[in-house]
């Protein structure tokens, strides 16, 4: 697993996204990867668009539960189907027990990166001798246009840094595995599972360092907006209270400068 970069994509209500995310995977310039697409039970024609679009390669084969097609560049393509719907957090570590790379990239089915994002990335880990790393990002649209709102992203972040923004993108994210222990990249099953991740593993007393160069794209539909930002302030609040296990006081003070900077990132 040298070289090797596993991306995990939980699949659930993605069938309009699946054929382009594939397609962005394959024309990726770092072409060392292997792509696990976990299918959480989704109800709508998500397998079948997957299947459709990697039959014109090498085939199937595997269990029941796992198929296995060989990409063009003769890259490992899983289709993991679970027999339980039990949410992104689930279906993140479903993907990270089937993980051959040293490497592990989260990417969302609706979320755009660009070509030469793992390439960057790599580039930028390796620079710093870092087991977790993270790019800037940029708002798009329900149809993942650019709006012109770029997040840009902090040189490093420890724990404590952490705790008063959530910057770090759960599609912009690359893990060493020969760095960061396993045990710590497994998601708890939480609401805002993603920051909870990332606490834990900082927690533990590694940092984790920001490549500030847009690589992905962050697809935001218009009509989700107001009921997102109610969803992120009782998440982030019961984070620090019952993940965190934060005081009222500790945790309100946290908060706040998470709002502030939760606002500003998105004016």
């Amino acid at each position: 697993m040298k070289e090797l970069v596993s991306i995990i994509v939980p699949v659930y209500r993605a069938e309009a996204y699946l054929a382009e995310t594939i397609a962005m995977i394959q024309a990726q310039t770092w072409q060392e990867w292997e792509l696990l697409l976990i299918d959480d039970c989704s109800p709508d024609n998500s397998v079948e668009v997957i299947r459709n679009s990697l039959t014109r390669d090498n085939g199937r084969q595997g269990s029941a539960s796992v198929e296995e097609y060989t990409g063009a560049g003769g890259q490992r393509i899983a289709l993991v189907r679970k027999e339980n719907n039990e949410g992104a957090a689930s279906a993140r570590n479903t993907g990270l027990a089937l993980a051959q790379g040293r490497y592990i990239a989260f990417l969302d089915a609706d979320d755009v990166w660009f070509p030469n994002k793992l390439e960057r990335e790599l580039a930028f880990m390796r620079s710093k001798g870092a087991g977790f790393v993270f790019t800037a990002y940029e708002f798009g649209d329900g149809q993942a246009e650019p709006t012109g709102k770029v997040v840009h992203v902090p040189a490093e972040l420890t724990y404590r840094k952490a705790l008063s923004r959530t910057v770090i993108f759960t599609t912009t994210v690359l893990f060493d595995r020969e760095i960061i222990p396993a045990e710590l990249m497994r998601m708890p099953e939480v609401e805002s599972e993603d920051t909870a991740t990332w606490w834990q593993i900082l927690r533990a007393g590694y940092t984790a360092y920001g490549l500030d160069e847009v690589l992905a794209i962050y697809r935001r539909p218009a009509q989700s907006l107001s009921s997102n930002k109610l969803t992120a302030v009782r998440r982030i609040w019961n984070l620090y209270r019952r993940q965190e296990k934060l005081s009222v006081l500790s945790g309100a003070r946290y908060f706040i400068m998470w709002a502030y900077r939760a606002t500003m990132r998105r004016l």
